[in-house]
């Protein structure tokens, strides 16, 4: 009996030390020591979350187990060995959850720790004091209620956004909540309207929580610093009543200065004073006024307040009554010769004084009396009164004026008989009349009542100039007196005496005369511009007189010069360069024939046809105008004999002008085809292009690019572009010549694909290519009873799928245009061994097909090598092979020919071009 096979053995082996290693892992979980877990172990939550708690052992089978803690519970879910519970609520700040199972009669445990903590919503900054004096210390003090646990708070004073004290309260106690930050700061001017905060910081990001921050809101401080001496008061020791005197206060060393208040008082009547600060110094301005039931001794009160605290200064100002002293006339404007009385009184114990004379005593008033006269006329009187008041002696004035009246007087010195002025300059024009009332003064001119502005600055004229009466007239009386006014003026030229232009006829005699205005009368001389002598007397005028002449007035006034423009007038004339005998005019110049005539004023100038086709025709003129507006002359203008007739206000005079007419050349189609055509072969001409114009335009081409070469004949290089250029005396014109060669067709290429020949059923294709211009019409002739031929589009190709017998034979390829024809041929050949199949009959077919198919494999790799063909592979390459070696067939050589032909006619085949394919089976 065989033994156990060795794969047997090795399986048996295996499962022996599977079963060993499962026993020894058995024992090993019997060995491993129990435990219970709770997660998380240590936790940190926001006082009043939640948490959900996990505990769990990897004891196989726990008897019991649960979750101790005094937090509120929400919901629990359990497993075999797992328990979990969601706490919520929860806010003491320290807690210890216990998680405990029942296994193998041990109790296992596990302690976790969780924590709360509180942010700080709440950062309060005690208040400040309402104001604090600069340079005192002040507490700020920041609380922030529950906020915990206090060892992650971190509290900062701040000023603005400096820091003033930062502070960490690392190391309290877990349990600890809540923290006060305070300090003392010193107050500092600058720390007025300064933004004091408190900022609180619990940084709970070392347990995987965030950074939270709150600010307090912030509390404005404002200091003060008040100077501890009294104000400066400016007042009056005297006030009268009725009066208003000016009253200051000033204070200096003053913080802020805009925040004090200041009251100011007269008594028991409160002054608005207006408040000026100049750094930190404080004015108060205000005007005291007082009545009369304020009369005597009066106390002045500045007090200035600031952060509650107050300085206050007081001033004695006495008030008192004193009354101006009354000045009378007893006939304030009198009469010339009446006795007039003059009196000064004051209040009761003030002494008076009248134009330096005191009354008796004090009280009474002061007296005197005078009879008036012109000289006493705006006498002014003078009262004096004195008062002591408090050891001051005051004292004040009144005074008055006489008006005496009497009638006009008009004397030279304030009225002059004669006045000389020069004219131009502003004066003033003054008569004045002494007289009470003020004498109203009139001067007018007796022949024209011209009056005199008197009294106003102006500018004097010489329409001024002449005889016045002046009346001088008040309620006493009047006085009249003659005045002469003369104004002198410099010379004038104006265009009536002396016009700017003057115009003398060729062949008179006149003079040059030029009348000035001015006084003293001025004195005229006249000279040719460039010329020194002055011109005098009678001139026979002729042309060279015309001219600009310099005349000059003079007298002690000054002078006036101008210039006079003479012209010289004179009949019309032909001269032979400016009106030529001959013109001619070229076509589509747009030129004008010119004719100027000499003449003044110039003369109107028309050409009229005398003779011939021009006769009555007028010919247009160049105008010498800056703007000429003249007819254009048409392109049929006649030639011929022209009359022109020149005519000013002096006369006229006649020319005969000869016209004759020429053109600039032009080509177009009808003298120069811009297309045009030669034959190939023909005799070699040069282009058919001709200009019109007069003189007989000169008509040159060349050949764009390439020169054309000199040829006995027309080639088909000759075909291009050319441009043409005539020329004449008057201009250009050019003309762009295309042109075509046509030539015969030819025959270029007539092939077979495949070209090795062709064998039954298979395909072939004849390709045909012809050059000619104009392109050539292809057409086929194929061998009789060849069907299914196919041409293409153009004809250009013949094919034959499947071919037979019948497609072996001629085929020729004729192409035709309008200068000939050309044909080639090619004959295709369609053989193969199919033949002896059907010679044979059915007993030797059935011996050739067996003895086909025990070569076969023999003949496909030998075919190529042998020069023989197979079926199947030539329809699936697509080419044809020759047999028995290159170009070698069983049906012969091969050989292509063709001739042309001209129109109409055929050309006997003199060979063809044989394909002969051998078939052979596969």
């Amino acid at each position: 009996m065989p033994g156990p096979s060795p794969g047997l053995c090795r399986a048996s082996l295996g499962l022996w030390a599977a079963l060993g290693l499962g026993l020894l892992g058995l024992s090993a979980v019997a060995q491993e020591p129990f435990w219970a877990d709770l997660q998380p172990r240590v936790a940190l939550v926001e006082r009043g979350g939640s948490l959900w708690l996990n505990c769990s052992t990897n004891c196989p089978r726990p008897e019991r187990g649960g979750l101790e803690t005094s937090l509120r519970r929400n919901g629990t879910q359990r497993g075999l060995r797992w328990l979990a519970r969601q706490l919520v609520d929860i806010r003491e700040p320290e807690t210890q959850p216990v998680c405990f199972f029942r296994c193998a009669r041990r109790t296992l445990q596990a302690r976790g720790l969780i924590r709360t903590f509180q942010r700080p919503d709440r950062v309060e900054l005690v208040p400040l004091p309402a104001w604090q004096p600069v340079g005192e210390n002040f507490t700020l003090s920041c609380r922030v209620p529950g906020a915990g646990p206090r060892g992650s708070l971190t509290l900062t004073l701040l000023r603005g956004a400096q820091e003033l004290i930062r502070r960490s309260f690392a190391g309290e106690p877990p349990r600890a909540r809540g923290a006060v930050l305070t300090a003392t700061v010193l107050a500092r001017r600058e720390d007025h309207g300064a933004n004091f905060s408190c900022r609180a910081e619990l940084d709970l990001r070392p347990h995987g929580l965030g950074l939270f921050e709150n600010s307090s809101a912030p509390r404005e401080l404002r200091t003060f610093a008040l100077s501890p001496d009294p104000p400066r008061l400016a007042a009056p020791r005297l006030l009268e009543v009725g009066s208003e005197r000016p009253v200051s206060c000033t204070l200096d060393e003053l913080f802020p200065a805009s925040e004090a208040g200041v009251y100011l008082a007269l008594g028991d009547h409160r002054l608005s004073p207006e408040i000026t600060l100049e750094g930190d110094a404080l004015v108060a301005t205000a005007t005291a006024t007082a009545n009369a039931e304020q009369e005597g001794a009066r106390q002045l009160v500045c007090r200035v307040t600031l952060g509650g605290e107050s300085r206050e200064t007081r001033e004695n100002v006495t008030v008192y009554s004193f009354p101006a002293p009354v000045l009378t006339l007893s006939e304030p404007s009198a009469p010339e010769g009446k006795v007039v009385t003059v009196t000064c009184a004051a209040g009761a114990g003030a002494l008076v004084t009248l134009d330096g004379i005191p009354a008796e005593v004090p009280g009474q008033p002061a007296q005197l009396q005078l009879n008036a006269t012109e000289d006493d006329d705006e006498r002014s009187f003078f009262c004096d009164a004195v008062l002591e008041v408090a050891g001051e002696t005051l004292s004040k004035n009144k005074s008055a004026e006489l008006r005496v009246l009497y009638a006009p007087r008009l004397d030279d010195s304030d009225c002059p008989r004669s006045w000389t002025w020069p004219e131009g300059p502003e004066q003033t024009l003054r008569c004045e009349a002494r007289g009470n009332p003020t004498p109203s003064v009139h001067c007018e001119r007796p022949d024209s009542g011209a009056v005199l502005a008197l009294g106003l600055l102006g500018p004097v004229t010489r329409a001024l100039a002449g005889t016045y009466r002046c009346t001088a007239a008040n309620v006493q009386g009047q006085a009249v007196k003659d005045v002469t006014l003369t104004v002198e003026y410099a010379p004038v030229l104006d265009s009536v005496g002396c016009p700017e232009h003057i115009t003398w006829l060729e062949g008179t005699e006149v003079s040059l005369s030029c009348v000035a205005h001015g006084v003293p009368p001025p004195n005229v001389s006249c000279v040719r511009s460039g010329e020194a002598r002055v011109l005098e007397g009678l001139l026979h005028v002729g042309r060279e007189h015309a001219g600009t002449y310099r005349c000059e007035a003079t007298n002690p006034q000054g002078s006036a010069a101008k210039n006079v423009a003479v012209t010289v007038e004179y009949g019309p004339s032909f001269e032979e360069p400016s009106c030529p005998s001959n013109w001619t005019w070229v076509e589509g110049s747009g030129q004008l024939f010119s004719c100027e005539v000499d003449g003044k004023p110039e003369p109107s100038v028309e050409c009229i046809g005398s003779e011939g086709t021009s006769e009555g025709m007028l010919l247009p003129l160049a105008s010498s105008d800056s703007n000429p507006r003249v007819p254009s002359i048409s392109s049929d203008l006649a030639p011929g004999i022209y009359i022109c007739n020149a005519t000013n206000r002096h006369g006229s005079t006649v020319k005969a002008v000869a016209v004759s007419t020429e053109s600039p050349p032009q080509m177009d189609e009808s003298t120069c085809p811009s297309h045009q055509t030669w034959l190939e072969g023909a005799e070699a001409a040069a282009l058919a292009c001709d200009a019109r114009g007069r003189p007989s335009p000169q008509v040159r081409c060349s050949r764009e690019g390439v020169p054309r070469p000199q040829r006995l004949r027309v080639s088909r290089e000759d075909a291009g572009t050319y441009h043409c250029l005539a020329t004449n005396m008057h201009g250009t014109d050019t003309r762009t010549v295309t042109v075509g060669v046509e030539y015969r067709p030819v025959v270029a290429e007539l092939a077979a694909s495949p070209p090795g020949g062709v064998r039954p059923g298979g395909n072939f294709t004849l390709t045909c290519r012809a050059e000619a211009w104009p392109p050539a019409q292809i057409s086929w002739r194929a061998p009789p009873g060849a069907l299914n031929i196919g041409l293409s589009s153009n004809n250009s190709t013949l094919s034959v799928a499947g071919a037979m017998g019948s497609h072996g034979g001629e085929y020729e390829c004729a192409a035709t245009n309008a200068h000939g024809r050309h044909a080639r041929r090619i004959t295709v050949r369609v053989a193969g061994p199919w033949l002896w199949v059907a010679v044979g009959g059915a007993a030797g077919g059935a011996a050739l097909l067996a003895a086909g198919a025990g070569l076969a494999f023999y003949v496909q790799s030998t075919a190529c090598k042998k020069g023989e063909y197979n079926v199947q592979e030539a329809e699936s390459s697509g080419e044809a092979v020759c047999l028995n070696g290159a170009g070698g067939g069983a049906g012969g050589g091969s050989g292509a020919e063709g001739g042309t032909e001209a129109a109409g006619t055929a050309e006997e085949q003199a060979g063809g071009e044989v394909f002969a394919i051998q078939l052979t089976s596969a």
